[in-house]
């Protein structure tokens, strides 16, 4: 049994407590459920979350915990000495630690993030950088690990993680099951941004976004300004001035964007090779999408394979044959 302890204060998110699920589900798909879980605080008792309701919990005690997480409010806040000193021997204690996008504020704060690697929610990023410059900190990623500690940019994300977990303790089967359980399409690598292309282009017109939507769901096909337009229903003309109007890019543009990240996405959950992967996402070959890659992301295809293997060692096994 893996005791999971959940960290919990006055105004703490309850976005924060969608991770909570995942290993609900999980203790009702195993043969036996593997996971106990716990919730703690600073005083015990009811906690008033961000949205009103109240949580019961048990005070802290120096009782270790096989996974320990900490969440965060809706906008981060200084910790409590309560909170800080219980944090501070945390390492020492529990096999892992994990925050959820604010709650990464409270791992800064009790110094448990110095030197490492750490992601928090996009909107806070720039805050926790210039509080704690000894954080490692890359605000493009979902989630993160860095020895025993894991971090994430809170809201979905926080599943991420939580699945990743569940894949490393239980086994990567379990952790589709859960997945499928949770109705989620398939878990993402930690490797993979915060914000996709299509929340990116932010077009303004249902016409540019049912052609963007067409691109995204067709990056097979040569996607030309032309079969774009008529996704749109505009012409051709037409099209190309509202493109560039609504998104800053033109059509081409964005269309290797979405190929990039189809691309990525293959290459990170997938066992394809990397022709079938350029293929299918519609470059002309691999090296026309090792060059797309080097541009958005300064790396080569492999590169980024290999990091999805360190965070997944399930798939690297199954898929070490395929590069």
């Amino acid at each position: 049994m893996r005791d999971i302890a959940f960290v919990v204060y006055p105004d703490y998110s309850m976005m924060a407590l969608a991770v909570v699920m995942a290993f609900e589900v999980a203790n009702s798909v195993a043969d036996e459920p593997p996971y106990e879980l716990h919730f703690v605080s600073e005083t015990g008792g009811k906690i008033r979350t961000s949205c009103g309701m109240m949580l019961e919990s048990v005070p802290f005690t120096e009782r270790p915990f096989h996974s320990l997480f900490v969440g965060g409010a809706i906008t981060p806040k200084p910790s409590t000495p309560g909170l800080l000193a219980y944090m501070e021997g945390a390492l020492k204690r529990h096999r892992r630690i994990a925050a959820i996008s604010t709650g990464v504020f409270v791992l800064a704060e009790a110094g448990l993030l110095d030197g490492r690697q750490a992601t928090t929610h996009w909107m806070h990023a720039p805050t926790l950088q210039a509080q704690y410059p000894a954080v490692k900190l890359d605000q493009e990623r979902i989630y993160t690990t860095d020895g025993p500690i894991w971090t994430t940019a809170g809201g979905a994300a926080g599943l991420d993680l939580s699945l990743a977990m569940i894949e490393d303790d239980l086994g990567a089967e379990v952790a589709r099951t859960v997945a499928r359980e949770l109705v989620i399409y398939h878990r993402r690598t930690g490797a993979q941004p915060q914000i996709s292309t299509l929340l990116k282009l932010a077009p303004k017109s249902d016409r540019i976004q049912a052609a963007l939507t067409y691109a995204r769901d067709n990056l097979h096909k040569p996607l030309t300004v032309p079969e774009l337009a008529e996704a749109a229903h505009l012409s051709p003309r037409q099209f190309s001035r509202a493109f560039q109007a609504e998104t800053g890019q033109s059509p081409a543009k964005a269309v290797e964007t979405l190929r990039v990240e189809g691309a990525r996405n293959l290459m990170e959950q997938s066992r394809h090779p990397i022709d079938v992967v350029a293929r299918q996402t519609g470059f002309s070959d691999r090296d026309h999408m090792r060059r797309a890659f080097v541009r958005a992301f300064g790396q080569p295809p492999q590169a980024l394979r290999r990091l999805a293997r360190l965070e997944a060692p399930h798939f690297a096994e199954a898929s070490a044959a395929m590069v």
